[in-house]
């Protein structure tokens, strides 16, 4: 099946006679190519049209193979664009625009740079061919080639073409879906890690929630109880002294009982017991409202919250894993009330903190242990936090995949892996970012950063 495509009319073209115009309409019509047969599309460049004629008859018998036919080759390379040829036959030598110009130029684009390019020319001279191929043509015929010689070679090229069209198409799907695949487990493993943190977060926050609760109720009541404690005791030991005073006689059975419990000190004593209840009791207070702090399970929205207090509350509820071995050093800035969504501010800081502790605990050094925290607001709106221990640091090839789901250095049931996951993924949520900067030489930093107010 042979087709023909004549470009816009040039000065050549005007010269032609009416009946060869008429002729090659008539004579090369497009036509679709059968879908069960390999496309192989020809286009013929060259400025003398009766080349072009005599190309096209050659072809004519060749039931798979369109044939089109441009005789400016100013115009060549949007047609081909266009036409998207398996094969191009470029003539070498041309008046307006050079053949080997005009093939440095196909070959300059993308669209056209691996289509097969076979120059026709007159001339059989060694260095032009070599030219030819230096400049990036697969092939070179001599005007007018054997039939058999050129179908062949038009085949050749063009299945060679469809193969490379074909195997480039299949690599590109097969990156696309590796790519897909990727992003689809990465998005599995951070589900995964949500769908897990999210469940250990929700028990324990009702276990928390809970404790709070049943120890809230009776300490508030002992502490209720405690002023009228206080009075009473008050009232019975005032009573004692006017006993004393009122009767100041002896007698050997109160006497005697009076020495034997040490009355003196009880009645200077039981004041300071009371203030140590109290005490204690303000103290149980203290840990359950940090407790209810840290949990947040009231607060599941967004709210406006002072940072500093869930900061002290996640360490108060770490205290006993400080113990007398690290030192907690307080650089607080002066902070606005920040939007955010509390109970998950708290974990990340829980995270951050639980592994600076580890590291310290895990390792021996003579210095002092320490975990400095600064917070501080920039010019930017926004407040940044961070959270330094003097620890081992963190080796630069671990830092690119610490916040990996599932990813830990501590040995098998020390650690899940999913702690920084999910803290990067509550920091992401807040429109923040969190940063690790480590070294050796002073310790492991982390840096969290997040706007003031989150956009909705």
């Amino acid at each position: 099946m042979i087709s023909t495509s004549t470009a816009l009319t040039s000065p050549t073209a005007e010269t032609l006679s009416p009946s060869l115009n008429q002729e090659k309409k008539l004579s090369y019509t497009p036509s679709k190519v059968p879908l069960n047969t390999d496309v192989v599309k020809v286009l013929l460049i060259d400025d003398q049209p009766i080349i072009g004629e005599a190309v096209g008859k050659l072809l004519a018998n060749e039931q798979n193979i369109a044939f089109y036919y441009i005789d400016n080759p100013a115009q060549a390379i949007q047609k081909a664009i266009s036409l998207e040829p398996t094969v191009i036959i470029l003539d070498m030598i041309m008046p307006e625009i050079d053949g080997l110009m005009l093939l440095r130029w196909f070959r300059s684009h993308p669209a056209t740079y691996n289509i097969p390019i076979v120059m026709l020319s007159s001339k059989e001279d060694p260095q032009t061919k070599a030219d030819a191929f230096a400049a990036g043509a697969n092939d070179y015929l001599i005007k007018l080639p054997d039939v058999v010689e050129l179908i062949a070679r038009i085949r050749y090229h063009s299945k060679a073409y469809n193969n490379f069209k074909a195997l480039s198409t299949a690599n590109a799907t097969s990156r696309l879906q590796a790519r897909q695949l990727e992003e689809t487990l990465k998005e599995l493993k951070k589900t995964q890690v949500q769908l897990i943190q999210t469940e250990k977060m929700s028990s324990l926050g009702k276990m928390v929630a809970g404790l709070a609760h049943e120890i809230n109720n009776p300490i508030n009541f002992i502490n209720g109880n405690f002023i009228h404690l206080q009075n009473y005791i008050q009232a019975l030991l005032e009573l004692i002294k006017i006993y004393q005073n009122e009767y100041p006689a002896k007698n050997s059975v109160i006497e005697n009982y009076t020495v034997e419990v040490n009355l003196d000190f009880i009645i200077e004593d039981l004041p300071k017991i009371l203030a140590s209840m109290k005490m204690g009791t303000d103290r149980i207070r203290e840990i359950v409202q940090s407790l209810r702090n840290f949990s947040r399970l009231d607060q599941a929205d967004k709210k406006a919250v002072d940072i500093h207090e869930g900061i002290d509350s996640t360490l108060l509820i770490l205290n006993h894993r400080l113990k007398q071995e690290i030192e907690v050093i307080k650089e607080y800035g002066d902070l606005p009330l920040v939007e955010c969504y509390p109970a998950q501010l708290n974990q990340v800081f829980m995270n951050v903190l639980s592994n600076a502790i580890d590291a310290l605990l895990e390792q021996e050094q003579k210095k002092q242990k320490q975990i400095v925290i600064k917070t501080k607001k920039t010019d930017s709106g926004k407040i940044t936090i961070s959270i330094q221990d003097n620890g081992p640091g963190i080796s630069l090839e671990l830092q690119s995949k610490i916040f990996d789901p599932f990813f830990t250095t501590k040995p098998v049931n020390k650690g899940t892996g999913i702690g920084l996951a999910i803290s990067y993924q509550i920091i992401e949520k807040h429109q923040g970012n969190i940063y690790v900067c480590s070294d050796p030489s002073y310790g492991t930093e982390f840096i969290i950063e997040i706007p003031t107010e989150q956009i909705t």
